[in-house]
């Protein structure tokens, strides 16, 4: 078990008093579309909104201690934080059930033009904080500015050994306006309902984007986001919290580092807006 060689270890931790529970809430303003995931992160609520701003292109990393994202209280090193549970609940029955992924969200790249079919050269002047390696990092192309859509793009990346050159495979761009989509989500293509762009065949991992081609022009703005999975969850039912503990039955508790900026994936079966979505997490730390 991750941090921790037995279950008595966990229970001596909380004992100990190195636990805590964190409370989240987010109130979607989005017509989400059913089918299609969608990034909360950009939605108002306890954390706020980020709407990822920064230099054109320019490779920006989020923190939680200056981005904010779903708290998880402060930095235990040397020690190591894990998440022991999550709670998610929804006050109205749209867009469930709906399934979800909480990530470690790493790093962005801002204001990818839709317009230009020139390939569109990232600037990387910094790289990744955490899972330096690159290891399981995927990428997600999230609305910032909506455009018509239906228009296709592929990314050059550098995987996670370290081999820059490698070719995503091509995205087909879906309609959705709602800002915070994640426009390669597309329920009219076979095999592209997964939030993450697909990699060069062999690859698992991203350590950064070098650059995107778009193959036709559109009018909107993108950005590329490069995250981390952690878990996967649900909203089940309305008014009815829905808890997963990673201790009972699995005894798979998930790190998190210190800093580390935490939101939820989604995929709504509706739209979301008007909809109350909240929770908390549990974490401890050895």
């Amino acid at each position: 078990m991750a941090g921790f060689k037995t279950i008595g270890e966990v229970i001596d931790s909380e004992l100990d008093g190195k636990v805590r529970n964190y409370v989240w809430r987010k109130t979607p303003s989005q017509a989400t579309t059913a089918g299609l995931w969608f990034d909360t992160s950009m939605s108002p609520g306890k954390p706020e909104p980020q709407y990822y701003i920064g230099s054109i292109l320019t490779s920006t990393l989020l923190r939680q201690s200056t981005d904010g994202g779903l708290y998880h209280g402060p930095n235990v090193s040397p020690s190591e934080k894990y998440l022991r549970r999550i709670t998610t609940m929804a006050n109205v029955t749209t867009a469930l059930p709906m399934n979800s992924i909480l990530c470690d969200y790493l790093m962005f790249y801002p204001f990818i033009d839709e317009g230009s079919t020139d390939e569109q050269f990232m600037i990387n002047s910094t790289s990744l904080s955490r899972y330096t390696d690159g290891k399981g990092v995927q990428i997600m192309p999230v609305i910032t500015n909506a455009g018509t859509g239906g228009q296709q793009f592929f990314v050059n990346y550098t995987n996670s050994d370290g081999v820059s050159g490698r070719i995503s495979q091509t995205v087909t761009q879906n309609t959705s306006t709602a800002v915070g989509a994640i426009m390669g989500s597309n329920t009219a293509i076979v095999n592209a309902s997964n939030p993450f762009i697909g990699l060069q065949s062999g690859d698992s991992g991203v350590r950064s984007i070098e650059s995107v081609t778009m193959l036709g022009p559109d009018t909107g703005l993108f950005a590329l986001v490069l995250v981390k999975p952690l878990v996967q969850t649900c909203f089940r039912e309305v008014t009815v919290p829905y808890e997963k503990d990673f201790l009972v039955p699995t005894t798979d508790v998930v790190k998190i580092y210190d800093d580390a900026f935490l939101s939820f994936l989604t995929l709504p079966m509706g739209s979301l807006a008007a909809t109350v979505l909240r929770g908390d997490i549990k974490v401890i730390w050895t």
